[in-house]
């Protein structure tokens, strides 16, 4: 018998349009009582309820069929699958139903009766009333006696703990449990959701919970109570444990831009900040120093030209994006393709001219890098100074690599799948002075480990690995060097001459 319910929140929709879907497979024993256990002031207010038979093997779709032709309950609606699509993708197929017919919130509910219909309306008040994005029920809250007396094997009660406690330390977050299936969703919120290449296993629960987080969705537990019964349970205990742990540290990984795993891919950033001492941001945000009018050449989301204008600059982003996130700060943004050079921004740039033009990551990605350098020359003010970084292709690492026969492409970092052109620092430096650029200042930056090991560039182990990789660097700048950054300026003639070299040593104090 169930615990009272300590309190009752309105049932009322408010006029949202509310739907129930119970996820069920093989529950030929407990659907009936599960659907006559949703109150009647639920049945009245909610507009459908819709169990999704996942292709079970006996007959929980009949079954539920015959309730609903033998009660009446014209607001039922069962749906059988035609092949078993698991826990995650059986409520992958009922979101996407939910979402088609236009409905604001949907509950989930579990066919075997391990959660309480009776306290539905618990589930989707706070939504309904706008206060919550998500809400999820909690076993380990205390409103109903707690989890061990309602039946929770203690094994069962450890390992939710343990993995609630890593899974609140690694997200930064404060939930009390991670691991119940009894939840109700704004359809606004899941609607932003990529559901695409998540799992359709049981930690699709996990991570539908990470990408609300992620997502800045508002979470809110409620109490429920537990109950475990005489139903089969189809979750492999350990498996599921270290499903769990294995999704949460591949999100990590993939915000870290270490590696990009597809159930998050759309979280990982191509070019991450890096925050770093001896990193390219750092030395260029020194040398753009305040005051300056920017033009960013591959601005991307504008995660780097955001700190620039914070610091003081005004910018002008060009990217192949159409919308950038921090395009809203720019003076102007202009979507360019830029294997065409600048041509495409000629509206946008008029007659604009530069103090610090950004060429970061960017020579390396397209075919002939020659063409932007020469339109750069156009909108420079005089005196200014274009600031280049391209990756240094004879770092240790690929020397290593090479060494024992290999030659892969990676997502990101100096063999980038995306990179078209490959500079060691004498082939930059020819290429810089065939384009008719005199360089001002040069620096090579350090192999960002803590991208790779994924800890913060705070963390002590990191401050002192980074000072060490720094003393290397200048030592072995061509060896251990990650990426060679270059301050440059038009020659005034193709052979440097006296006043080529005062005035490009004078600039070179000045960005010092």
């Amino acid at each position: 018998m169930n615990p009272p319910i300590p309190f009752s929140p309105s049932p009322d929709r408010l006029g949202k349009k509310i739907g129930i879907l119970i996820v069920a497979y093989n529950a030929v024993t407990t659907i009936a009582q599960v659907l006559k256990r949703i109150p009647a002031d639920v049945w009245e207010n909610v507009e459908e309820v819709v169990v999704f038979d996942d292709a079970s093997r006996d007959h929980t779709y009949e079954l539920a069929q015959g309730l609903k032709m033998l009660s009446g309950l014209e607001k039922l609606t069962v749906i059988r699958n035609q092949t078993n699509l698991g826990y995650g993708g059986n409520q992958k197929l009922g979101y996407r139903y939910f979402l088609d017919k236009g409905f604001d919130v949907v509950v989930l509910l579990h066919g075997d009766g391990q959660y309480a219909p009776e306290i539905l309306s618990h589930l989707y008040a706070p939504i309904v009333a706008e206060a919550a994005d998500a809400v999820f029920g909690s076993r380990m809250m205390k409103s109903y006696g707690g989890p061990l007396k309602g039946g929770m094997p203690l094994y069962k009660f450890v390992g939710n703990r343990i993995l609630s406690f890593f899974e609140n330390r690694t997200l930064g977050m404060h939930l009390t449990e991670f691991h119940s299936g009894y939840r109700a969703y704004s359809l606004a919120a899941l609607s932003k959701i990529d559901f695409s290449r998540m799992t359709d296993v049981f930690h699709f629960d996990t991570q539908i919970i990470i990408k609300l987080h992620h997502q800045g969705y508002r979470i809110v537990e409620v109490p429920i109570p537990t109950y475990y019964g005489t139903e089969i349970c189809y979750v492999d205990g350990l498996k599921y444990a270290k499903d769990v742990f294995v999704s949460v540290i591949r999100y990590k990984r993939t915000t870290a831009s270490i590696a990009r795993y597809p159930e998050y891919s759309e979280y990982f950033e191509h070019y991450p900040m890096k925050r770093s001492r001896h990193s390219s941001y750092q030395y260029f945000l020194s040398w753009i120093g305040k005051g300056q009018q920017v033009l960013d050449v591959g601005c991307g989301q504008g995660f780097f030209a955001k700190e620039v204008i914070d610091a003081g600059n005004s910018v002008v982003g060009i990217d192949a994006l159409e919308s950038p996130k921090y395009g809203h700060m720019f003076d102007a943004y202009a979507q360019a393709n830029l294997e065409r050079g600048l041509t495409d921004a000629q509206s946008v740039l008029a007659q604009r001219r530069f103090g610090r033009i950004l060429l970061q990551d960017v020579l390396e990605h397209v075919p002939d890098p020659s063409r932007l350098l020469a339109d750069s020359r156009r909108y420079l003010a005089p005196d200014g100074l274009v600031l280049i970084s391209v990756p240094n292709v004879a770092n240790i690492t690929v020397r290593l690599s090479l060494l024992f026969g290999r030659f892969r492409y990676t997502e990101r970092g100096i063999l980038d799948k995306t990179h078209l052109r490959f500079f060691t620092r004498r082939t930059a430096r020819e290429m810089l002075g065939q384009a008719g650029y005199a360089i001002v200042a040069e620096r090579t930056t350090v192999i960002p480990i803590e991208l790779v090991l994924g800890l913060r560039p705070q963390h002590a182990l990191m401050r002192m690995a980074n000072s060490l990789l720094a003393l290397g660097t200048r030592l072995l700048p061509t060896l251990l060097g990650y990426q060679l950054l270059f301050a440059v300026r038009p020659s005034l003639s193709l052979q440097p001459t006296r006043s080529d070299v005062a005035r490009n040593a004078d600039a070179s104090m000045a960005i010092r």
